[in-house]
């Protein structure tokens, strides 16, 4: 990054874009990677030595560079330079958080070991030099002395703190770049921490905010802020939510995701996609079964014991039962006689001597009461599935636990096509409580969801506005705690 290259006192050298350039460490010429110019040298001066000015090509102790004979860097005596240049290369580098500067040569002819380059120099300041001169002897040093202290200077280039504030960036772009996506937003920062950029750490690698120069994480992602990549807001009095994410931002596109998390991240990538699949709510009819009591009733129709019948089909074989049989009444017609059979089907034995007439709508409701209930539930994209009885309804509940604790406990999800601990994650990722699944109580193969605290407000948003399921399928919703007045 141009903001990092130190000029020294004998100019700038000329590059032009697309130049391919040797890295190298401030006090060793040997490169340690080889890199091309994103622009010219013209360009770097008018763009105020601000962006990306080289894009790295090969490192050392890359894939590469295990191909060879994985031998060090050589300790390469610098050019001799005048004074100014070496304090203005040392104020530089301590303003720069005393990183070890990088330089650059711009000579085709120079000739270099390419396996011999290094990973450690790609985030550190930079120096551009001239030409050097080409037949350079190697150091009079004993060879693993040499390359003993070049590989502890490139494992050592940079403090503590300075490599959790890589790592720290390192984490934030990939989470941003793979985890988090538009529908999570707004999203907790505390969630953000734990739950997306702590899995995007490297194994044998920890984050810790307080090793770090920020010390806080909310001055980490107000410096995030600053550079336009995310905006942060308090939604609720104490507790900041990431609320807007630009993945067009220049540093999120370019990042790119280290080199052992790809297969990773694509199985995560795949299990969040089956997550966020659209939830289809299931087609729901009430059926009735044709009962040995009422057989008499439909047996005229040609149906028998077990016939399955919707209700506008029992409603219509109802009608034409007493049309054919002329038990409209005369004087009004909102009224049914009743002869033998439906005497026998539809009341019962202490009114079979008082009820001689039955409205169309009792008569209609008298024989739905007595068939067999049953219901066909059809999912997304399958064939129905008809079950007896009426479907129990989700069930909602609050129970009281120690210390006077609430917890909310949810049932039947499966009944309706809904995996319970995909629930149970999205609920506590939207209220930030603790959720488990556990079996219900005298059952062998249904387990319940339970969340802390009283969430049936939050339940009612997710099952009525965005799974779509009719009210009259979820019973509790009326227990949600009483909103206070705002004073």
């Amino acid at each position: 990054m141009l903001p990092g290259v130190v000029v020294p006192s004998s100019g700038f050298p000329q590059v032009e874009r697309g130049t391919v350039c040797a890295v190298t460490l401030l006090g060793n010429r040997a490169p340690v990677a080889v890199a091309f110019a994103t622009m010219s040298t013209a360009e770097m001066l008018a763009a105020g030595m601000k962006g990306k000015g080289f894009a790295v090509l090969h490192t050392y102790m890359d894939h590469l560079w295990e191909y060879g004979d994985k031998s060090y860097p050589p300790t390469l005596a610098p050019l001799v330079t005048d004074s100014a240049e070496k304090e203005s290369a040392e104020d530089e580098e301590e303003v720069e958080g005393k990183e070890p500067v990088i330089s650059f040569s711009t000579d085709p002819l120079q000739h270099v070991d390419i396996g011999d380059l290094s990973l450690k120099g790609r985030d550190s300041c930079t120096i551009l030099l001239g030409k050097e001169e080409l037949d350079e002897k190697r150091a009079a040093e004993t060879a693993e002395d040499a390359n003993t202290e070049v590989q502890q200077e490139a494992e050592d280039s940079r403090t503590p703190q300075e490599q959790m504030d890589a790592l720290f960036n390192q984490c934030f772009f990939h989470a941003l770049k793979c985890k988090v996506k538009k529908s999570d937003l707004p999203l907790l920062t505390s969630t953000f921490l734990r739950s997306h950029m702590f899995s995007c750490c490297p194994a044998g690698q920890q984050l810790d905010i307080k090793k770090s120069s920020y010390k806080k994480f909310s001055k980490f992602l107000q410096c995030m802020q600053h550079q336009k990549i995310l905006q942060v807001k308090e939604l609720n009095k104490g507790v900041e939510s990431i609320v807007e994410v630009d993945w067009k931002h220049p540093d999120i596109k370019a990042f790119a995701v280290p080199e052992g998390f790809s297969s990773a991240s694509a199985a995560q990538d795949s299990k969040n996609e089956d997550r966020e699949k659209v939830y289809h709510a299931p087609e729901i009819i009430p059926l009735y079964g044709v009962s040995t009591k009422m057989i008499p009733l439909f047996q005229e129709s040609g149906h028998r014991k077990g016939s399955i019948l919707s209700s506008s089909e029992v409603r219509n074989i109802i009608i034409n039962y007493v049309k054919t049989n002329e038990l409209v009444d005369e004087t009004n017609k909102n009224f049914v006689k009743v002869n033998a059979i439906l005497c026998d089907c539809l009341l019962d034995k202490s009114e079979q001597d008082e009820i001689s007439k039955l409205k169309w709508d009792d008569l209609l409701s008298r024989c739905l009461e007595r068939l067999q209930p049953l219901h066909q539930v059809t999912f997304f994209g399958q064939e129905p599935i008809v079950r007896k009885g009426n479907i129990e309804a989700i069930d909602i509940t609050i129970a009281q636990r120690s210390s006077n604790k609430k917890v909310t406990i949810i049932k039947n999800l499966e009944l309706y096509g809904l995996d319970p601990q995909c629930v149970a994650n999205i609920l506590q990722q939207k209220v930030q409580a603790s959720a488990t699944i556990t079996p219900v109580p005298g059952t062998k193969d249904r387990v319940q969801v339970q969340i802390q605290g009283n969430q049936i407000h939050h339940l009612a948003k997710m099952l009525l506005e965005e799974y779509q399921l009719p009210r009259k399928y979820i019973q509790g919703l009326e227990k949600a705690p009483k909103l206070g007045r705002r004073k």
